[in-house]
């Protein structure tokens, strides 16, 4: 990506033009598509660029026979697409029933179709997709999943899912924001979200982001599996640090199976966003929830679906690690976590609302 940023007279250059930079411009952003095709292990052909993953999941949902069910801890680029949508409720671990019952409820409320998330974007939870596809494709359903959070943290492989559409992203890989992917299977017709232009095989119009190609074809062919045990274990080591800090913390989610890099823990009688502030005093960052919903007062629709009381979803709190991250990281986190904890607790500071 920065070889392209030296030569403005190419990336600027409209990949739809026959002049030469265009050319160029129009290979790159096809050795692009192909990259981040294998990282999914679809073919070329397979892939819609889109401006992220929002807009590919709102492609997908606006493609899929209505209506769709879907469930309660959904992104919210699901939950708030204008499609007919079926919520279907999560334990309270947040995991979904068993593949055949989760069908057979989506087929006795009415549905057409099933969006699922593979990995939850607040509490990491992995959820049983390829299972969950082959029961809707018995029923004669159609299948959408939003691999988003998956997409580089665990492997993905959209023809093993079983599914119709796949939606990822550029920035949770490492890679440049403002530009995602649905992967299409060849028999599935999209129903044109933007319109306008003949780009992406007339798919999706408008003329493409080719440096954003470029980086996220890089970051899709950089991706490695070979850290995410080191990386798994620096959040058990996290966990271990918080529980012997907090004997009243508890982890929101499946703790058997979730994603390596994330750990969403509550605090009771912890305002969490004043822990969020303590923390990001401290130099680490953290979250009360999905990005998407950053600025909202409420808490996450996510922890309230697992039946979590209202006054400790708001004591909630994402860590989320990286392949940068280290031991020493996870050890200043303790040890910053534990004064805030005790400080936020301290007689005057007030309860959480």
């Amino acid at each position: 990506m920065r070889a392209w940023l030296d030569e403005p007279s190419v990336w600027a250059a409209n990949p739809s033009s026959i002049h030469a930079e265009g050319q160029r411009a129009r290979a790159a952003v096809e050795t692009a598509r192909r990259q981040v095709a294998e990282c999914v292990g679809g073919n070329l052909a397979d892939i819609v660029f889109t401006s992220g993953a929002t807009e590919a999941n709102n492609l997908a949902l606006r493609s899929l026979p209505h209506p769709i069910a879907t469930t309660a801890v959904e992104h919210p680029s699901v939950l708030s697409a204008a499609v007919p949508l079926l919520t279907l409720p999560v334990d309270a671990h947040g995991r979904l029933p068993a593949p055949d019952a989760f069908v057979a409820d989506a087929v006795a409320r009415g549905a057409k179709s099933i969006s699922v998330m593979l990995a939850n974007n607040e509490t990491g939870n992995l959820h049983p997709v390829a299972e969950i596809a082959a029961a809707a494709r018995a029923a004669g359903l159609r299948v959408h999943c939003d691999a988003t959070q998956a997409v580089g943290r665990v492997p993905v492989h959209a023809l093993d899912l079983g599914v119709d559409l796949l939606s990822f992203s550029s920035h949770k890989m490492g890679g440049p924001k403002g530009i995602g992917a649905l992967w299409v299977d060849p028999d599935t017709v999209l129903d044109v979200l933007i319109r306008g232009g003949h780009q992406e095989r007339g798919r999706r119009g408008g003329t493409e982001n080719v440096l954003g190609a470029v980086g996220f074809g890089a970051a899709a062919a950089a991706l490695a599996d070979d850290d995410l045990p080191r990386i798994a274990a620096l959040r058990d080591k996290l966990w271990a640090g918080i529980a012997l800090i907090d004997a009243r913390a508890r982890v929101n989610g499946d703790p058997d199976a979730r994603l390596p890099n994330t750990l969403n823990v509550r605090f009771p009688d912890v305002d969490g966003e004043g822990l969020l502030m303590n923390l990001d005093l401290e130099g680490i960052a953290a979250s009360a929830g999905s990005a998407c919903s950053a600025g909202s007062l409420e808490p996450s629709h996510v922890i309230l679906a697992m039946g979590v009381p209202e006054r400790e979803a708001r004591g909630s709190v994402r860590f989320s690690l990286g392949r940068d991250t280290t031991d020493d990281d996870i050890d200043y986190a303790l040890e910053r976590l534990k004064m805030i904890l005790a400080r936020l607790r301290a007689p005057g500071w007030g309860a959480p609302p």
